[in-house]
């Protein structure tokens, strides 16, 4: 297809370096990430806030990427999670302060934990740390729309794993995928992506299978961007549940 501007010879535009120039410029900001974190001592925070950074340059405004606890209206937390993607245009941040920051259940999308490299031993944590997300409760309210009242039910949450790089050369994936296998209930990783070297969960591939392929990153933020898509709006939260807490324990267990 071609495009210009007048007094200007005509683009050639082709889709398919289009999307091969995302995918590169994807897997160059991870590189570049990867190579001045390489002696930070606290290396796992330098790890998330790579992902965090592509994240929050390619994901649609709508969504936000930090590293948060999960709060329910029960009063009952998550435990901390390395990237939580999640609602900013119709949720609240219930706080945010020197990097701490608490997100309501209900504004929640994905939850990943994110690692260096990825070991067998890392993937069932992260089911623990995904299912504590999954087990809060979530409110949703009855809203008007142009089609009339609508109360959404609360989306699955999807979770994941992310690693910049392999423990080692040959990545044991048979080890991997029986770890993956191991949990499918509310510990279930839906997606994943080891950097440089492929992905589980992507592109109508099985979640409890790795597909070693290039271009793994670009690859892994366009299947976010179509679950995400999938999941619709966020239920609208009930902010009375949320408002009882402000009178502290007592008023809570009034209520």
């Amino acid at each position: 297809m071609s495009t210009g501007t007048k007094g200007r010879a005509p683009v050639e535009w082709s889709a398919g370096e289009i999307m091969r120039g995302l995918a590169e410029k994807v897997e160059r900001d991870l590189r570049m990430a990867r190579y001045s974190i390489g002696h930070v001592t606290a290396l796992g925070e330098a790890t998330q806030q790579v992902w965090i950074r592509m994240l929050e340059t390619y994901l649609p405004e709508r969504y936000r990427a930090r590293s948060a606890t999960v709060m329910d209206s029960e009063g009952t937390f998550s435990d901390q999670i390395d990237v939580v993607v999640f609602d900013r245009q119709y949720s609240p941040t219930l706080f945010e302060f020197e990097g701490a920051t608490v997100v309501p259940a209900e504004a929640v999308y994905a939850v990943f934990e994110a690692k260096q490299d990825i070991r067998g031993e890392f993937l069932t944590y992260a089911q623990g740390k995904v299912a504590s997300v999954r087990k809060l409760k979530r409110t949703s309210v009855t809203i008007p729309t142009i089609n009339g009242n609508f109360k959404k039910n609360p989306q699955w949450i999807l979770g994941g794993f992310l690693a910049l790089e392999p423990r080692c050369e040959k990545m044991e994936v048979a080890a991997m995928e029986e770890r993956l296998k191991a949990n499918q209930g509310e510990g279930k990783l839906d997606l994943g992506c080891v950097a440089s070297v492929g992905t589980f969960g992507c592109g109508g591939a099985d979640a409890t299978s790795f597909r070693l392929e290039e271009r793994a990153a670009g690859r892994f933020l366009l299947e976010l961007m179509a679950r995400l898509q999938g999941c619709g709006t966020a239920p609208a939260i009930d902010y009375r549940a949320y408002a009882k807490w402000m009178d502290g324990e007592e008023g809570a267990e009034r209520v």
